[in-house]
């Protein structure tokens, strides 16, 4: 499985740190989000597609290796870029590239080939990454805005 995401995953992610970051921005409660190498590119899809994906592999008569993902790549800042819009934000405002986040050995490209899981199950992702996005965004918000004294 390709990075699989939804407002579950954890705030130590990069899309959550993004969707939470800027849901604190724009609530008022932090001015900027500081990240490391926004480059880097990625092929994120939704955890909800990725577990449908799982099923029809265990409704197979026979077990077989897939590579599930969505086939598309997106830099991190592409994806910054979605959440900003989303909210309303300018991300240059409150985009802050820090070196203390950058790891010592990243991978610049991870990008799956799901052509096998499409042709074998009939798997597509349904959701893209626009949405997903969105979708934490939103949760995010409803969060903070749940549990925010004031």
């Amino acid at each position: 499985l390709f990075n699989h995401e939804s407002p579950l995953r954890g705030v130590e992610f990069v899309t959550r740190k993004v969707t939470d970051g800027v849901a604190r921005i724009k609530l008022g409660l932090a001015g900027e989000l500081r990240l490391g190498n926004v480059d880097a590119k990625r092929d994120w899809g939704h955890a909800r597609d990725y577990v449908k994906a799982m099923w029809l592999m265990l409704q197979q008569d026979k077990p077989d290796d897939y590579v599930v993902a969505t086939g598309r790549t997106t830099t991190v800042r592409d994806m910054c870029r979605i959440a900003f819009d989303h909210a309303g934000l300018d991300m240059e405002r409150h985009l802050v590239i820090d070196p203390v986040f950058y790891r010592p050995a990243e991978v610049d490209v991870l990008l799956g080939n799901p052509a096998k899981a499409e042709q074998k199950l009939g798997w597509r992702p349904e959701t893209t990454l626009e949405q997903m996005i969105i979708e934490m965004v939103d949760a995010d918000l409803e969060r903070l805005r749940r549990t925010t004294p004031g």
